[in-house]
């Protein structure tokens, strides 16, 4: 729902519940603003939850390996270079 949202609930709630004093025949709207703002708070309740787990996890530690480099045979005197392009990977998403 997020934070917003549960916010909008609550405040108008407290509206229903405290502000209005209106008759609608069969529906108590004092009731109907309770409920409303007990369902922002549990929203609210529930959102920041799932905000606090999301902080607390770590990202894995990368470990990087030092592989030994080939040799390269060297021909007729002549000195024989090796080009290697190391690419890691990105940051995670």
């Amino acid at each position: 729902m997020g934070i917003g949202g549960s916010i909008f609930l609550i405040a108008l709630g407290a509206i229903f519940a405290f502000a209005v004093e209106a008759e609608v025949g069969w529906l108590d709207l004092s009731v109907v603003g309770w409920v409303l703002m007990l369902a922002g708070v549990a929203g609210l309740i529930v959102t920041l939850y799932f905000w606090n787990s999301r902080r607390r996890t770590v990202a894995p530690v990368r470990e990087e390996r030092v592989v030994a480099d080939r040799t390269v045979p060297v021909q007729d005197d002549r000195v024989v270079q090796e080009y290697r392009e190391v690419r890691r990977p990105g940051p995670p998403v």
